[in-house]
């Protein structure tokens, strides 16, 4: 009963699109390990330009040495992944810049990551990027979104239900 009076008072967390281009549903993502939600669950965007911002006010707790993933985590939590393309490690950063640095706040709208559309279209198996909840112990349910369309730190592409 206590929990429940006293306990965290922000118990959603809303995730806005950081990313334009179509949504994808994880399970048709054409890779294993997304697809199988082996990593957590989550939604997929297949970009329509190569810019990636935050899509909530998180830390960045890991940057990849190759560019292509950025992790983030929620004031509640919440563990995100963001894997720009499949199979892009590979590319060994060739065709990201990164704007952020681990430890650093960002707020939803900031820019994290920009990488060459046409680069990755040309060397790499697809530009489809994951968006997944690594730690979903914590979550009670998702929400995903019924939108087939991603706007930018616009449209809401999950909510995320915390235990």
């Amino acid at each position: 009963m206590f929990k429940k009076l006293f306990g965290k008072k922000d118990s959603v967390e809303q995730l806005l699109a950081p990313i334009n281009g179509q949504v994808i549903k994880m399970e048709d993502v054409p890779d294993p390990v997304f697809s199988g939600k082996l990593m957590g669950d989550g939604i997929a965007i297949l970009p329509e330009e190569g810019l990636v911002v935050a899509p909530i006010d998180a830390e960045v707790v890991q940057v990849f040495h190759t560019k292509h993933a950025i992790g983030l985590k929620t004031k509640n939590g919440i563990e995100l992944l963001m894997h720009i393309g499949l199979e892009t490690v590979n590319l060994k950063g060739e065709g990201f810049e990164v704007h952020v640095a681990e430890g650093q706040r960002v707020k939803a709208g900031d820019k994290l990551v920009t990488f060459d559309i046409e680069f990755l279209k040309s060397n790499a198996p697809s530009i489809i990027t994951p968006i997944v909840i690594t730690n979903g112990e914590l979550v009670e349910k998702v929400e995903k979104t019924a939108s087939t369309e991603a706007i930018m730190n616009e449209t809401e592409i999950m909510k995320v239900y915390l235990k």
